[in-house]
């Protein structure tokens, strides 16, 4: 009643006509308010529609909120690739991109023809097919690095496709001497069909298991994020404070709480007809000749850590360290499921946001984070939910101890065996290299840039890079830690 009586009163003193005026604004505003339910019902609706349309629909994605499903949106933008037309069956090499026919060129610097240090080198590569004709679309995956090998010395080249069968990139010279120009064809355009399918349509290529015992039963079975559906009831191990997804066929004679161990299955076998477009030495990791002239000319403490005998296994860990002169601790833990390796304890199984949330932090605690690899053969969408995951954890660290150091190791490339190919292709770890940047970028973290120390090394590309490398990326994380005053 005194809400009633209040609004006849302002009625009373506004102009003529100013009572269906402010009706009117009421009702404007309340449409609004509903129009705007409406509209995020709608994103999140269609949003989830398009999920159903994927092969992989199989797979248990983290609920997103508005915000969170934009991110996501703007991130999958940031790193679509070009399409390529659709492969003939069966699969010939004759139109596909050839390294052996391709070439790239050194364009000219400044109007003097010369290269000063810390001048741009840039290059021109052009791609042809078996046949020797030119490529008229975009899509591959090169590399491109400048070396020199007696200095020990190289820096990568931005490539940039340019959509019409030529690239260029860009290289800074921070050096001066010799400095050698070298571009690789990780995969030829037509490759990246293939494993955007492979993704699609078979995002459980690896498996995983669980063992479960309870006196003397015991069962083993199938696990994964995309776990399709059977007749057989799942256990759902589906994280409670992260919400990260994990499920297991339920064994037949035991219960989901007689979980004992996880494990890594194996590859599906016969999962395509195209190896002639991953082969070694042909059209995966080979050089690409120069048209010309490849070169130009352009006018370093170890801590005393002692490791603590834990008696874990060798890959899983955990790890631990100490280095009692300077009261330093170090300790290593493998991150959660997906994990690729061959058992590991129910109880070792951690996710990173829980471990972060459970640091005090502060000015004497550093954090060093890898997560990539693992994740190479499911779709993307589940990479961005476990990096969404690990921002928060590392927002509410950062918040309640700002002087925590936060560093990131970002993928690197590899050698590639067709196995290497299917699971851990270098395509699959650019397009995670590319999310994780844009995932914490803006945030008070540090990057040690594996790729880019890999591809510009002169040593081979290997998943666990080479002692050389190592030893850079320790120096960068120590230059973090430890800076240079003044510096």
């Amino acid at each position: 009643m005194k809400f009633q009586v209040y609004k006849r009163k302002v009625c009373t003193c506004l102009p003529r006509y100013g009572c269906i005026f402010l009706f009117l604004v009421v009702f404007a505003l309340s449409f609004v308010i509903d129009f705007m339910d409406i509209l995020e019902n709608t994103v999140k609706s269609t949003i989830h529609s398009s999920y159903a349309d994927r092969h992989y629909d199989f797979c248990k994605f983290q609920p997103l909120s508005l915000k969170e499903t934009r991110e996501e949106h703007l991130l999958l933008k940031s790193i679509a690739w070009p399409e390529t037309p659709p492969l003939p069956f069966p699969h010939y090499l004759s139109k596909t991109s050839d390294p052996s026919h391709s070439s790239f060129t050194i364009l000219s610097g400044r109007e003097d023809g010369e290269w000063h240090k810390d001048d741009n080198l840039e290059i021109l590569i052009k791609m042809y097919d078996f046949q020797g004709l030119p490529k008229k679309f975009g899509g591959d995956v090169l590399l491109a690095r400048l070396h020199n090998p007696t200095l020990g010395a190289g820096v990568v080249g931005q490539v940039v496709d340019h959509l019409n069968g030529s690239y260029s990139a860009v290289f800074y010279l921070p050096w001066e001497g010799n400095a050698e120009v070298e571009v690789t064809l990780v995969h030829p355009s037509e490759a990246i069909t293939v494993l955007r399918s492979l993704t699609r349509k078979h995002p459980d290529r690896i498996y995983f298991k669980s063992f479960f015992r309870s006196g003397y039963i015991n069962e083993t079975t199938v696990c994964n994020v995309c776990l399709r559906p059977t007749q057989q009831p799942v256990c759902n191990y589906t994280d409670l404070s992260t919400g990260e997804p994990w499920f297991c066929y339920k064994p037949k004679n035991l219960s989901c709480d007689t979980r004992i161990n996880h494990s890594k299955g194996r590859l599906k076998k016969n999962l395509m007809t195209t190896e002639t477009l991953f082969q070694s030495d042909v059209n995966m990791k080979v050089s690409i000749p120069a048209s010309g002239p490849s070169c130009v000319t352009v006018l370093p403490k170890t801590k005393d850590l002692k490791e603590f005998n834990l008696h874990s296994q060798k890959k899983i860990g955990p790890y631990m360290a100490l280095d009692y002169v300077n009261n330093i601790l170090v300790t290593y833990r493998c991150h959660g499921p997906p994990i690729r390796f061959s058992k590991v304890p129910i109880s070792e199984l951690r996710y990173i946001a829980n471990e972060l949330d459970s640091l005090t932090g502060g000015s004497d605690t550093v954090v060093v984070l890898g997560i990539w690899s693992h994740f190479s053969t499911f779709p993307v969408e589940v990479y961005i939910r476990r990096l969404q995951s690990i921002r928060r954890a590392v927002v509410r660290l950062l918040s309640r101890a700002p002087d925590t150091l936060v560093v990131i190791r970002t993928a690197n490339p590899k050698n590639l065996t067709l196995y290497e190919t299917i699971t851990n292709s270098d395509w699959y770890s650019l397009q995670r290299d590319k999310v994780l940047r844009a995932m914490f970028k803006g945030l008070n973290v540090h990057l040690v840039d594996a790729w880019e120390m890999v591809v510009a090394h002169n040593l081979p590309h290997e998943l666990h890079p080479q002692p050389p490398i190592i030893e850079n990326m320790i120096n960068v994380l120590l230059s973090y830690i430890c800076p240079k005053k003044g510096g």
